[in-house]
């Protein structure tokens, strides 16, 4: 794809400003490097710990080695990472089912979880298909403030109404398909201090998704009895190609091992077939990756911000999750955004995508996805409903180079397509440009 010459000064002006920003990031990735390359020394993770099993699994050790680490990195003390969990939805399907009972109350403090959750907890779809709902287990809701922050003094009443039902406290810690602030790890920490005080009996859970890696910090390290994540996000690297985790307590991760296998055989069993290298593999990438996914979101800030798009986080702002929303105004932008990401993907870039119906959402999905494993949002996709206001959910980026240069062909895409609502803006980037500046962006663009 052909980039003009002022999307490529646009570009260039982003770097600049955006330096200090990467060099925080490469900070915090060594800082979670170190941590994960003390658990594989602590647990002395050798070859053998590569073996695939068959059958019940009976006696895995680099599965269990596996777990053993992963729970260090995250802070918790007990995990469970599976390739038999399917998706980031199935984790905290398991994890669901197996902290509640019949007659429990699940309470959301972060609003509406994401769109895929509500089949399962039973706030749409048929009756009888097996949704928490069904079994008897009630669900609650307290919206965060219009600040973005808990309603601790609406959550305290609800627990205080609950009292032992309120088996559940409910997290969700990025945006999912709202137009909200990810919630740092702090907060969360603070939030289950106040849960913990509170209501002692009820279980933090928190639904990590595009969050690991992205502090130094995880959710468990400060509290949170448990999370749960996807293996085709931030934590798998770019190199698992299935899979999920749980990670918290012992007891909550016990229960939810229970849901997983069987009551009474939970973790001890589970082939698996040769997937521990990828695993083991990815989770050595994950910090690295997650950084290239970072850097990824902070450039499409500046640029898409730069071209008149209100966008969240701004480019200049911390983050706590990988995602970054861009508000594109109209059915049309979305999709010419998209399409462009599409077009600068390494798989499938001649592929255009259009909106449909995708299982669990209520709303048609545009989703861009030209990655090496189908789905993974580590790895550089935007998607979004198609409904007001038409906001894009950009994530992933396995290199920021590659990353970089989506970004663009999506602006470009965009500006071919007449979506650029300020386009003219990029007419002034070149003369906010030092003479340095001009004369390094000249010499790239003449290699």
């Amino acid at each position: 794809m052909h980039i003009s010459d002022k999307i490529k000064t646009l570009t260039a002006e982003a770097e600049i400003a955006l330096a200090p920003y990467f060099a925080e990031i490469d900070r915090i990735s060594f800082e979670n490097t170190e941590r994960v390359m003390d658990a594989f020394r602590e647990h002395r993770v050798a070859m053998t710990n590569f073996d695939g099993t068959s059958g019940y699994g009976y006696d895995d050790r680099g599965r269990d080695v596996l777990d053993e680490i992963w729970a260090e990195v995250m802070g918790a003390e007990s995990a469970i990472v599976r390739h038999q969990i399917v998706s980031g939805t199935h984790a905290l399907t398991i994890g669901l089912f197996g902290i509640l009972r019949p007659g429990d109350t699940m309470l959301s403090v972060a609003g509406k979880p994401y769109d895929t959750l509500e089949e399962v907890i039973g706030l749409c779809g048929t009756p009888g298909n097996g949704s928490l709902k069904d079994f008897g287990v009630d669900y609650d809701q307290v919206d965060l403030t219009d600040d973005g922050h808990f309603d601790y003094a609406t959550i305290e009443k609800k627990l205080a109404e609950l009292g032992d039902r309120a088996k559940m406290v409910f997290v969700q810690r990025s945006k999912g398909y709202l137009n909200r602030k990810t919630l740092s790890v702090a907060e969360i920490g603070e939030l289950a201090a106040f849960v913990h005080r509170v209501s002692p009996k009820s279980f933090v859970v928190v639904d990590n998704c595009y969050g690991e890696f992205v502090e130094t910090m995880e959710p468990t390290a400060v509290g949170a009895d448990l999370i749960i994540g996807s293996l085709i996000k931030n934590p798998g690297g770019g190199m698992a190609e299935t899979g999920g985790y749980l990670a918290g307590t012992k007891r909550a991760v016990e229960l939810c091992s229970y849901r997983l296998t069987s009551v009474g055989v939970g973790g001890e069993v589970g082939a698996t077939f040769g997937h521990n290298k990828t695993f083991y593999k990815g989770l050595f990438y994950a910090p690295h990756t997650t950084a290239q996914a970072l850097k990824t979101a902070h450039l499409a800030a500046y640029i898409f911000n730069a071209l008149g798009y209100a966008v969240e986080p701004a480019w200049n702002e911390v983050r706590h999750d990988i995602i970054q929303s861009v508000i594109t105004g109209s059915a049309e932008g979305l999709c010419a955004f998209c399409r462009g990401i599409q077009a600068g993907s390494p798989v499938d870039s001649h592929v255009t995508p259009e909106p449909w119906a995708m299982p669990g959402y209520n709303d048609p999905v545009i989703m861009a996805a030209g990655a090496f494993t189908q789905g993974s949002s580590i790895e550089l996709s935007a998607d979004g409903p198609v409904r007001p206001p038409y906001i894009a959910y950009m994530q992933g980026g396995l290199t920021y180079e590659s990353g970089k240069f989506a970004v663009m062909s999506a602006a470009e895409e965009m500006a071919k397509r007449g979506e650029l609502i300020k386009g003219e803006a990029l007419n002034a980037v070149y003369h906010r440009l030092s003479q340095a500046e001009r004369e390094r962006l000249a010499k790239e663009q003449n290699q």
